[in-house]
């Protein structure tokens, strides 16, 4: 038997490839490069370059190689991109994802995790926030992963098909083995970003508001190592495999730090002053959102081992060394 990485040579596609391949089992990606990096994949997966959206190509890949699970990662992930192109995030994150599903049906493969997003919950009145709370995404992005959660929940009632959605926040790191991380060219994600800037890739770092209704002004995020996210990929599998129940969870830590206080790490851990801009609101960014992550703990067994902001700085500088040749500036 064989799991199929939709988008396994993404972020954090790539790093649930390596974790597989770690834990033995055969893998078979489905990416198309699109802002993926061949690079960043194991070695012992099989990589295919294709659409997750092409029902004939995905249904020979199924049979072909015994798949008995999807993990599906494919699709876009940028809030304000999402908000400027609307119908391209609903074609990449809904429409294709729909056609996923009917082919893993089609397959008879049973197992699915997908890999949602806390935008779901758009700006919620409480935090943390639990994974019943109100769905009232403030994004097309948000609403795109909506409504693919959705459609796997329709799909298990009518067919023998189990799922788990991981609930994604703002996940960050790199690989503590140095093997792949965020290579995304023009990434948003504050993390890399902040590297970027304290290794001289960058002149300055944006800091989009700074009016929230917070301590400091900027916006609070739940930061959770990427390691410890593909782990709760893997406790998923795990759990589907065994019979288990479809399952929506949240996946953080349940703690939130501002971007002013990832900023101050990263200048701590690097040893950098890199240089600040203060910008305007984006559009779709919540001023505050922190998982209620009990849940995931109780039915998965889930144990994060990597829950340290100093941590996930310190792999994802390490990684963006890797990428740049360890090129650094004088602050």
């Amino acid at each position: 038997m064989a799991v199929l990485v939709t988008g396994g040579a993404g972020y954090i596609g790539s790093h649930m490839v390596y974790a597989l391949v770690d834990a033995g089992e055969d893998v078979v990606v489905l990416d198309d490069l699109s802002t993926g990096s061949r690079k960043n994949v194991a070695r012992a997966a099989t990589t295919v370059i294709g659409d997750v959206g092409d029902q004939s190509l995905v249904f020979r890949l199924l049979t072909k190689h015994r798949v008995d699970a999807v993990i599906h990662f494919a699709g876009k992930v940028v809030v304000p991109e999402s908000v400027a192109d609307p119908l391209g995030y609903y074609l990449a994150n809904t429409v294709k994802s729909r056609a996923l599903i009917a082919t893993t049906i089609a397959a008879s493969v049973k197992c699915f995790v997908f890999s949602s997003t806390a935008a779901v919950y758009g700006m919620p009145p409480v935090n943390p926030v639990p994974e019943d709370a109100l769905t009232l995404p403030c994004s097309p992005y948000g609403s795109s992963k909506l409504m693919t959660e959705w459609m796997l929940r329709d799909a298990a009632h009518a067919h023998p098909l189990a799922y788990v959605a991981l609930r994604y926040f703002n996940v960050a790191g790199a690989d503590p083995q140095g093997r792949t991380g965020q290579s995304t060219p023009n990434a948003t994600h504050l993390v890399k970003v902040a590297c970027e800037a304290a290794l001289g890739k960058r002149l300055a770092l944006d800091v989009y508001g700074t009016d929230y209704p917070t301590p400091d002004g900027t916006c609070v995020r739940d930061y959770i190592h990427v390691s410890d996210l593909v782990a709760a990929h893997l406790d998923a599998l795990r759990h589907l495999r065994a019979g288990g129940d479809s399952l929506t969870l949240n996946c953080g830590y349940g703690r939130g730090f501002s971007v002013m206080d990832v900023i101050e790490t990263v200048r701590r851990v690097s040893g950098q002053n890199f240089a600040v801009r203060f910008a305007p609101r984006r559009p779709g960014d919540p001023p505050e959102i922190i998982a209620e992550a009990s849940r995931i703990r109780a039915t998965l067994g889930w144990q994060p081992k990597l829950a340290d902001l100093d941590l996930i700085v310190a792999h994802a500088l390490a990684w963006e060394k890797k990428l740049n040749g360890a090129r650094t500036v004088a602050a």
